[in-house]
Order: structure tokens, then C-alpha cells, then sequence
């Protein structure tokens, strides 16, 4: 308890929460479960409740000080508010939890889930929400009642004024918290993700065995040592393909192929591992290869299979796939703290190219691009987000599950025909670009020919990693507009800063749901890889055998 300057005494925290408040965090509790782009685990939508009721509950306590200053209200209505609240706060917690099994059961049969939810675990849902909500309005009320502990203390002395001592108090409690918060980020979260990240980097795992092929790094006569390549650095060189491997499935004699990688230890710059992986390149006879291809890592360093074999198997084996390491963070770490993805790429694509550009025009090898999220964009920022510039230097690219900052992406997404979805745009008649969720969006427009260099995307229409912009909070996205992806839900609507959130909580399910949805993109990229430099002889027919190989191998390595 505290007094005011009159003696009559006061409280610091109320007895109970505002009844607009209350209202608000139902309402949030509701607007939490409006459907998304993904289906979720029970876990992630009590968290995403709890947040937003949170955010409901304080929009509900600021109109209810904004109204106790000018409207008084009827103690027998008042009472009548609270049993009302009683009995249709709970009764709507339940009703929306029970309702959002049907479209969480739609969600997961759009994206090819099992319908079926474990009810056990949706009834925990609004429990967990309430345990969680609890204690962030706890964390809040503790805060205000310091902050206002503060605002007394100030007031006390005589030439400050209440209104000046509370300004003041707000002040230094939101520079304690921006400092506090910071310095948990830094050094906290982010120390603690970095250490992580760097410790799995490091870690050279019993079954992942070094190779013995000279045409990889970390081989025999590599310049790059076994242990500097990094844990996905040394997962990319060890499945390489076997020749004998890709011999069974063309019939024909093959090659082993050439995988080149410089892992961020090699070398103390971008511009020295890239300089590395050229000397890499030239050891291995890169440079007399049929195809060499720029692969652009994930911030982790990570490189898809998916992306980088279907080339080696149809090529058989005359192939070079080089990547440098810029860093060992989770792409969405790397991308907030060091930004080095566009260098990266730039670094890399320079270095081959000088070197690649030197050699006699024909006896040149096909030069390819390719990257997944974060080295898509690292693709795209190595010829400063120009469409022009990278269909003059490069034979062809493909850019799998776009970031919502990839210049290029962006450019191509804005000025597409009219009369085609964002999710799945036609750019010039298809004349260079194309985009796909299938096999079949590839020939799109049909009848109109794809000229080489051609440039593929692939993208899903319910990947939050490629919809996810700040954006979101005001405006209405083209992608909700008009003629929807198939997995998008039709239930799905556009709310002020409510889908921008929606569409947050759906980041942490991208990669949990089954290939062709999200940010999963399964063997497509045979099909892209077909289209964009085809071999000689090579069919449709291939594509489909070569898709059933390696989903087998995928199966197989679990």
C-alpha cells in the first residue's frame, strides 16, 4: 500500500485486472488462432496465444484508463460485466480452441499431414496459454509498479514535480530494460547461439568419414585440411556421389565428380577463401569440367543435396560444385548480426569468374548458380541485385526459396505480367525467369520458349520465409489478393499487425511439414536443373527416375 499527499491510502497494484483488459486478452486469445499459413505444433500456437492475448490485455488496460477519465459507469452494469466475463471469457477460450481443430485439420490436409490432431494436446492450449500469459503480465506489472517506485522516490525531491519525476522514472526504466534487453541478446542469447554454432562447426562427427578422392577438398592433396572445412563443409565433400553410383544409373562410364570447399577457418578473409577455392578448383581440374556451378551456403554454411547432386548424376560426374563458408550461425543469426551473405557471394562468384572468363570461350565449362534462402539472396547480391548483370556472366541459376530481401526476387515479383499471382508470378512472357511449386508452373507459359540463360525459382505459396516482411504489419500482400496458392487456406485473411505475427509464428513450422509446402522443397530441383541446362538426350522420363533415386537416398540417410 502507499498514501497519496492527502494521507488517504492507495494501491500499487490493482486487487484484480481491468475488465477491458480481460477483454482484450480474450480477443487476442481469438485473433491467435485466425488460420495461418502452416499448421502448427500445439506447443508453438499456446506461445503465440499467450503473446497476443498479452498484447490484447494491455490495448484493454490503456482504453480502460482512457475511459475511467471521462465516462463513469453504472455499478449494477459493472457487476453485470464481470458475470458476463466470467461465464463468456472461459466459454470463448474453449469454443475457439474446440473450433481451431477444424481448420488446423484443413491446414494440415492442404500440406499433405495426417488431419487428425491428438485432442489431449489441444486442450492443453489454453492451460499452458494462461501459465505463460500469467507470468509475462507478472514480468509487466513488476516493472510498472518499479517504475512508478521510481517516479515516488523522484517526487520527493522539491524541485522536481510528480508529472516530471514519473516522465523521468519512465525514461530510466525504458533505458534499463533497452539496456538490459541488449545486453541479453549480445551476450546472452546470442553469445549462447554463437557458442553453440561454433562448437557443432567444430564438431567432426565418427560417421561422416574424411574421403579418400582427390577430387574433393579435404582429400588427398587438398590445400584444405579435414578439420577446417567445418561440420557442413564436411558433410557437403563426403556424400559426394560414387562414380560407380552414377555410372549404374546412366549406364554409361563416369567421372568422380569435383566438390571444392573452403570452410571459415581456412583463411582469415572472403577475399583469401575465395582465392582458395579457385587454387581448389585448379588442383582439381575444375576448369575442364562440362559444368561448374557456384553454390551460395545458408548462413550455417549449409549446402542442400537436394540442389547440388542431381547435377553430378546428370552430367555423369564432369562436374565441379564449389561454396566458401562465411559463417557458422543459423541463417537468421547471420542475417541480423553480420550481414555477410551478399559479400560472400560477390567474393566467390568474382573469383571464378576472373579465372573462368580467362579461359579460351570454348573450352569453357556451363557456369551455374545456385542457392537456397539466405545464399539465394548471397546468389543475387554478387551481381548487386541486377537481373541484366547475372544472365551476362553466368549460363543459368537456381534460386530455391527466396528471402523476401532478394533485390532481384523483388524487382521480378513487382513488374510481373498482370494477371498473375505473386506466389507464382510470370515475368516477361517467362522469357529468361520462371517460377514453380511443381514441375509443371516450370513450362509456364506454355508455347513461349525459355531462352537461355535461364533463371528458375522455386517457391512455395505457403513458405513464411519468403512472405515474411515487415510489410505485413500495414499493407494487404498481393499473395493473399485474387487466385491463392492451392495450400494456402481460404479461411486466411489479412488483419493489421496480426498476420505480420501470424506469419512469424510461422517461421518456427517452415521446415516441419512434408516437401512441396513451406520451405521444403523435396527433389523439384531435379526438374529445375532439367529445364535450366539439360545434357544432351536428357528426358522427362530421367527426371522422374532420377527424383525416385534420390528420394531413396534421402530416405535412407534418414
Amino acid at each position: 500500500m502507499g498514501s497519496s499527499r492527502s494521507g488517504v491510502p492507495r494501491r500499487l497494484v490493482r486487487r484484480r485486472p481491468a475488465w477491458t483488459a480481460l477483454l482484450g486478452a480474450v480477443l487476442g486469445y481469438w485473433l491467435s488462432f485466425t488460420p495461418s499459413l502452416l499448421p502448427r505444433p500445439w506447443l508453438l500456437q499456446a506461445l503465440a496465444a499467450a503473446v497476443t492475448a498479452l498484447i490484447g490485455y494491455a490495448l484493454g488496460a490503456f482504453v480502460q484508463w482512457l475511459a475511467g477519465r471521462w465516462v463513469t459507469i453504472d455499478p449494477r452494469f459493472r457487476r453485470w460485466a464481470w458475470w458476463a466475463m466470467a461465464v463468456g471469457g472461459p466459454a470463448a477460450a474453449v469454443y475457439i480452441t474446440a473450433w481451431s481443430v477444424r481448420w488446423q485439420g484443413d491446414l494440415r490436409r492442404a500440406v499433405g499431414m495426417d488431419p487428425r490432431l491428438v485432442w489431449w494436446q489441444w486442450a492443453l492450449v489454453p492451460v499452458v496459454t494462461l501459465v505463460l500469459a500469467g507470468l509475462l503480465l507478472l514480468l509487466g506489472r513488476s516493472i510498472r509498479l518499479g517504475t512508478r517506485a521510481l517516479g515516488r522516490q523522484l517526487g520527493r525531491l522539491r524541485f522536481v514535480s510528480p508529472a516530471v519525476a514519473l516522465c523521468a522514472a519512465v525514461v530510466v526504466t525504458a533505458v534499463i530494460l533497452a539496456g538490459s534487453l541488449q545486453g541479453f541478446l549480445e551476450r546472452g542469447l546470442l553469445a549462447s547461439v554463437e557458442r553453440s554454432a561454433e562448437l557443432s562447426n567444430d564438431l567432426i562427427a565418427p560417421d561422416v568419414p574424411q574421403p579418400q578422392l582427390s577430387t574433393v577438398s579435404g582429400g588427398p592433396g587438398s590445400f584444405e585440411d579435414w578439420s577446417s572445412l567445418g561440420a557442413n563443409g564436411r558433410d557437403f565433400v563426403s556424400q559426394t556421389p560414387a562414380r560407380a553410383r552414377i555410372a549404374d544409373f546412366s549406364g554409361h562410364p563416369a567421372m568422380d565428380p569435383v566438390r571444392v570447399y573452403v570452410g571459415l577457418r581456412s583463411a582469415p578473409t572472403l577475399a583469401d577463401r575465395a582465392r582458395l577455392a579457385v587454387a581448389e578448383l585448379e588442383r582439381t581440374g575444375a576448369f575442364k569440367r562440362r559444368v561448374l556451378a557456384v553454390m551460395n551456403t545458408t548462413g550455417s554454411g549449409w549446402i542442400n543435396e537436394n540442389i547440388a547432386s542431381p547435377l553430378e548424376y546428370m552430367y555423369g560426374g564432369d562436374t565441379a560444385l564449389v561454396a566458401i563458408q562465411y559463417s557458422y550461425l543459423p541463417s537468421w543469426v547471420s542475417f541480423l548480426t553480420e550481414g555477410e551473405a551478399s559479400s560472400a557471394g560477390y567474393a566467390l562468384f568474382s573469383a571464378v569468374y576472373q579465372h573462368w572468363r580467362s579461359l579460351p570461350a570454348d573450352s569453357r565449362p556451363t557456369l551455374l548458380l545456385a542457392g537456397e534462402s539466405l545464399g539465394s539472396y548471397a546468389t543475387e547480391q554478387s551481381f548487386h541485385g541486377r537481373l541484366d548483370q547475372l544472365t551476362a556472366s553466368a549460363d543459368g541459376a537456381l534460386l530455391v526459396g527466396p528471402t523476401p530481401d532478394n533485390p532481384i526476387h523483388h524487382h521480378v515479383t513487382e513488374r510481373r505480367d498482370p494477371g498473375s499471382p505473386a506466389w507464382l508470378p510470370v515475368y516477361q512472357d517467362g522469357r529468361t525467369v520462371r517460377f514453380g511449386q511443381t514441375a509443371a508452373d516450370l513450362d509456364r507459359p506454355g508455347g513461349q520458349e525459355w531462352r537461355p540463360p535461364r533463371v528458375a525459382y522455386l517457391q512455395n505459396g505457403t513458405d513464411p520465409v519468403t512472405w515474411w516482411i515487415p510489410d505485413l504489419i500495414w499493407r494487404h500482400p498481393d499473395w493473399l489478393r485474387g487466385r491463392r496458392a492451392p495450400d494456402v487456406s481460404p479461411d486466411m485473411q489479412w488483419y493489421p499487425l496480426l498476420t505480420f505475427w501470424q506469419v512469424t509464428c510461422d517461421l518456427a513450422a517452415a521446415d516441419t511439414v512434408p516437401d512441396g509446402h513451406g520451405h521444403r522443397f523435396g527433389q523439384l530441383p531435379v526438374e529445375a536443373w532439367a529445364r535450366i541446362a539439360p545434357p544432351p538426350g536428357w528426358t522427362a522420363a530421367d527426371s522422374r527416375r532420377l527424383a525416385h533415386l534420390l528420394r531413396g537416398e534421402r530416405e535412407e540417410q534418414g
